[in-house]
C-alpha cells in the first residue's frame, strides 16, 4: 500500500493598480488593496501517481484559458493535465479576465494574466516540493445564517433575485441553502497541518474599488490564527443561487453593512464575519475528523456536451436596443433599478452574444479522489441543487463540489428557474435541463471513479 503525502504551497498574485474589477456590469478601477490576493495550492501523491489543486482569489477564467495554465503546470511538472485541477474562489474583488471566449482584454489584463500564470505554476512547484508523508482526516461542520437563497417569489407572482433588505413585497425565498463546511485535515511528518475546507457562497460581500480576497481570504487566516502550526486551503462550493444577502435581518446582523448601488448589503467587517463563521465550522470538527486510508488517487475529466440557450427572433431585437444603450453608457434610459437593471442588462448580452454562436457547448467535469473522499469540479456557478444531488451519491465518504473549476462557463441554474425567471437563468449561457443532466453526469463520473468506503 502507498504512502500518502501531502504538500502546500502559496503565493501572492495582487494585481496592478487601475485594472478592471470583475463582478459587475459596470465600470470599476482597481484603486486600493484591502487584504492580499494569493493563488494557494495542495498537492497529494501515493506511489508514483502526483496531483496538485489550486484556487487562485479571482472571479473566474474561461476553459481557453484554464487549458493553457493547466498545460504549463502539467508540462514544467511532469504530471498529467488532468491531475492539474484550478479553481477561483469567485470574489468580486479580484482583477477582470476572460470568462468568456467572447470577452475582449486590454494590455494591462493581459500582462496581469501573463504574470498570474507564472504565479500559478510557482505555487504548484511549491507544492509538489513540499510533499511529506501524511495522514488523512474528514468532517462536517456548520455555518449557520451566512449564505442565503438569493431568489424569492414575490407576492404579485414575479421571481426576483436578490429583492432587496426588508422588502415587504416578498412572498417567500425559493430553495434552502447547504450549511455544510467540508473539511480535510491532513497531519504530516515534520510539517505544517493542512486544512482544505469547502464551502458554498458567493464571496460578493465587499463592493467597491479594492482588491480583496473577500470572505474566503478571512477563512484561510483566521483557521490560520486559531489553530496553530496549519495552512489553510479554501474551495467554493455550489453556490450559483446563495450569497450573503440577508433579506430578513434580526437583532445585529446588519451591523458593519451598507446598501449598495444594487440593493444588495455590502461591508468588508461583513466579510471577516462570514470567514469567522465558516472557520467556526472548521474548528467544530478539526480535533474529531475520521481518519481514513488514502492508497490511491484517482484523476478523470470528461466532456458534457449541453444546448444553448438562445433568444428567440423576437426576443433578439428588445435584446440589441437594451445591449446597445448599456454599451453606450445610457442605462438611464432603461425603466428598471438595481438587481432588476443588472438582470435585463446581462440577459440581454447573453441573446446578443449567442446569437451567431454554437447551438451546444462542451462542459468539462473534473473528479478527482483521495481514497473514499472525491472532488467535482464544475466550469462555472452551480446551484446548491446540483451540489446536493452529487453530495447524494453513495460510493465515497466525502463529495466535495468545487465551483469554477477548470474553466468559467456561467450559471447552472434548476430546470424550474427557467419558468420561474430570474438573474441566474436569464443570463446562462445553457438551456434548462443542464443543470439536472450534470448531476447524471457527475453520478456518472463518481461512479467510473469508484470509491473505497
Amino acid at each position: 500500500m502507498g504512502t500518502l503525502k501531502a504538500g502546500f504551497g502559496r503565493v501572492n498574485v495582487n494585481p496592478m493598480m487601475g485594472i478592471d474589477i470583475s463582478g459587475y456590469y459596470k465600470v470599476r478601477k482597481a484603486d486600493g488593496i484591502l487584504d492580499d490576493l494569493e493563488a494557494n495550492a495542495i498537492a497529494f501523491s501515493v506511489d508514483n501517481k502526483k496531483t496538485v489543486m489550486i484556487c487562485i482569489d479571482a472571479l473566474g477564467f474561461s476553459k481557453s484559458i484554464m487549458d493553457d495554465f493547466r498545460a504549463s503546470i502539467a508540462e514544467k511538472l511532469d504530471i498529467p493535465k488532468e491531475c492539474v485541477f484550478i479553481s477561483a474562489t469567485h470574489t468580486h474583488t479580484g482583477p477582470s479576465a476572460s470568462l468568456s471566449p467572447e470577452d475582449t482584454m486590454d494590455d494591462l489584463q493581459m500582462e496581469y494574466l501573463d504574470f498570474l500564470k507564472n504565479r500559478v505554476v510557482d505555487a504548484a512547484q511549491f507544492a509538489l516540493d513540499d510533499l511529506k508523508p501524511a495522514k488523512m482526516g474528514w468532517g462536517i461542520g456548520q455555518a449557520p445564517r451566512v449564505a442565503f437563497v438569493r431568489r424569492f417569489r414575490m407576492k404579485d407572482g414575479s421571481v426576483k433575485t436578490n429583492p432587496g433588505v426588508n422588502n415587504p413585497e416578498i412572498l417567500a425565498p425559493i430553495g434552502d441553502v447547504d450549511e455544510r463546511v467540508n473539511v480535510l485535515r491532513f497531519d504530516r511528518e515534520g510539517a505544517e497541518s493542512l486544512i482544505l475546507v469547502n464551502f458554498g457562497n458567493h464571496p460578493d460581500v465587499v463592493g467597491g474599488c479594492k482588491i480583496s480576497a473577500d470572505w474566503p481570504g478571512f477563512v484561510r487566516r483566521t483557521v490560520e490564527k486559531a489553530i496553530d502550526n496549519t495552512k489553510c486551503v479554501f474551495f467554493n462550493g455550489a453556490q450559483g443561487d446563495v450569497n450573503h444577502v440577508n433579506v430578513a435581518p434580526i437583532g445585529g446582523e446588519m451591523n458593519d453593512m451598507f446598501i449598495d448601488f444594487d440593493d444588495v448589503a455590502r461591508g468588508y467587517a461583513h466579510a471577516r464575519y462570514i470567514g469567522r463563521v465558516v472557520a467556526g465550522g472548521v474548528l467544530q470538527v478539526y480535533d474529531k475528523v475520521k481518519y481514513v486510508d488514502v492508497d490511491s488517487i484517482q484523476a478523470v475529466e470528461q466532456i458534457v456536451k449541453v444546448s444553448a440557450n438562445k433568444g428567440t427572433a423576437e426576443e433578439l431585437v428588445e435584446a440589441k436596443r437594451i445591449h446597445a444603450l448599456h454599451e453606450a453608457g445610457k442605462d438611464e434610459e432603461l425603466p428598471y433599478k438595481g438587481m432588476m437593471l443588472t438582470t435585463v442588462v446581462a440577459s440581454a448580452r447573453r441573446m446578443v452574444t449567442l446569437a451567431d454562436g454554437p447551438d451546444f457547448f462542451e462542459i468539462p467535469l473534473t473528479g478527482i479522489t483521495l481514497g473514499p473522499v472525491a472532488f467535482v469540479g464544475i466550469p462555472g456557478e452551480p446551484f446548491t441543487g446540483i451540489g446536493r444531488g452529487l453530495k447524494e451519491a453513495e460510493e465515497f465518504d466525502m463529495i466535495l463540489p468545487v465551483c469554477c473549476a477548470n474553466g468559467y462557463e456561467g450559471y447552472y441554474p434548476m430546470q424550474d428557474s427557467y419558468d420561474e425567471g430570474g438573474y441566474e437563468a436569464g443570463t446562462s449561457r445553457f438551456k434548462a435541463g443542464t443543470a439536472e443532466q450534470l448531476i447524471l453526469e457527475g453520478r456518472a463520473l463518481l461512479t467510473e471513479l469508484g470509491g473505497n468506503k
